[in-house]
């Protein structure tokens, strides 16, 4: 079943650069250990979280919705040569905790600060992916003095937008009901008709471990939520690294976060770290460097 109106809502919850490539700027990939890590964070929800390498600036990436930590595996490898790499898993995602009483969007961004905290991390660069990109705005609103940045990852291509409360219970009650149907559709919007057939499914295998419960109050905790309010307080810059299948409204986001970049990563979709992971690492390298000195 097709549900109306999904493509808008998929830009906003799972809501040209030229690179050359060279591997030595990333280290080893390959060859660091990734530790599985918990430390209790909202409500005393339990959150698991990955961990890998050493240095005085970490790089925090925060899965989507209906994700999982396991989608920042290449960067836990990639920049724990340089860095600190945590990767959490977010309440009702992966392995952590399912059962806080309050769901949304600035909640998460108090799990993400927990497990910054839990780490006795000093200074960090945020990344987000989709719904994890708002996550890492609310997370860096509670980490003032310690978060350096928020780079988005195929997200913020309209930061002024909120999810009606009709459509999100409509996008909940879908789920509930079809999880498996919806999530399929769900995940084809989000690659390129040409995208390899193998990550396509790859993604949506990781993901179908999410309940449906999950997505549910998920979808719920989203009406009225809009980015725009936190991104004004936003006292950090902010970026994005976009695909370009939903283009990105700079104008808009400039009047709202006059300081917001944007790097476009040509005929690519929602998930650049799974499609072409050495691209998009060459970019991360570089926004860590900038605001890492």
């Amino acid at each position: 079943m097709r549900i109306p109106g999904m493509r808008p809502i998929v830009v906003f919850l799972f809501v040209a650069v030229a690179v050359q490539s060279s591997a030595g700027a990333l280290g080893n990939q390959g060859e660091a250990a990734i530790e599985r890590k918990t430390c209790s964070a909202t409500e005393g929800v339990r959150i698991v979280y990955s961990a890998s390498g050493s240095g005085p600036v970490a790089l925090v990436f925060i899965h989507g919705g209906l994700a999982n930590r396991t989608f920042w595996d290449e960067e836990l490898r990639g920049f724990a040569s340089r860095y600190r790499v945590i990767a959490p898993d977010l309440p009702g995602h992966g392995e952590s905790g399912s059962n806080p009483q309050k769901w949304g969007i600035p909640e998460f961004g108090a799990d993400v600060r927990a497990v910054v905290e839990a780490e006795g991390i000093k200074r960090a660069i945020l990344f987000g992916n989709s719904l994890g990109g708002p996550v890492a705005i609310e997370a860096a609103l509670l980490l003032p003095g310690k978060a350096l940045a928020v780079v988005g990852v195929d997200t913020f291509q309209r930061l002024d937008y909120a999810m009606p409360p009709e459509q999100a219970r409509e996008r909940a009650e879908a789920f509930r009901r079809d999880y498996a149907g919806n999530m399929k559709q769900m995940v084809r919007e989000l690659f390129h008709p040409d995208a390899d057939p193998a990550i396509v499914a790859d993604a949506e295998r990781r993901m179908a471990g999410t309940s449906p419960e999950t997505a549910y109050r998920l979808f719920l905790s989203l009406a009225g939520y809009n980015p725009a309010e936190s991104a004004r307080r936003l006292q950090v810059p902010l970026l994005a690294i976009n695909g370009d299948l939903y283009p990105t409204d700079i104008a808009g986001n400039r009047q709202i976060k006059p300081d917001f970049e944007v790097l476009v990563m040509k005929h690519l979709g929602h998930y650049p770290m799974l499609e072409r992971p050495g691209e998009f690492n060459q970019l991360v390298a570089k926004l860590a460097e900038r605001f890492a000195k």
